[in-house]
């Protein structure tokens, strides 16, 4: 487990109790904070009044896709957004580099594979200077 630094404000959509539930703790574990939604009608309601610098949203939701969500998502322009599936075909990354995703892992993924998307999230936001 290696943290990334400084610490992220995550979103998590994903409606798999389980997966939900160890993904907060390993992100917290990192020390990072970690908001979330099991919807996407959940996720579209809360993410507009959070700071989010890594959005990780699973694609298969109740009420609809990740896909979807970003597509209706108001703030998703420039949102480092990763998407979470069992699905791994070509077309399906494809559908999610389309839709604004810039990763999609494949569920299940070790740890590995989400410290290195954290680590480059982390580099990617914009200092605390130019967030003021």
């Amino acid at each position: 487990m290696t943290p990334a630094s400084p610490p992220l404000h995550i979103f998590v959509v994903e409606n798999h109790e389980d997966t939900l539930k160890y993904l907060r703790m390993y992100l917290e574990t990192l020390g990072h904070t970690v908001a979330s939604a099991t919807s996407m009608a959940d996720a579209l309601q809360k993410i507009p009044g959070q700071k989010v610098d890594l959005l990780l949203s699973d694609i298969g939701l109740p009420d609809g896709s990740g896909w979807e969500l970003l597509e209706q998502l108001p703030s998703a322009s420039g949102l480092f957004a990763v998407a979470m599936s069992g699905f791994g075909m070509n077309a399906d990354r494809a559908r999610s580099r389309a839709a604004g995703y810039r990763h999609h892992l494949i569920k299940p993924f070790m740890p590995d594979e989400l410290d290195s998307i954290l680590a480059e999230a982390s580099a990617l936001r914009p200092s605390a200077t130019e967030q003021t």
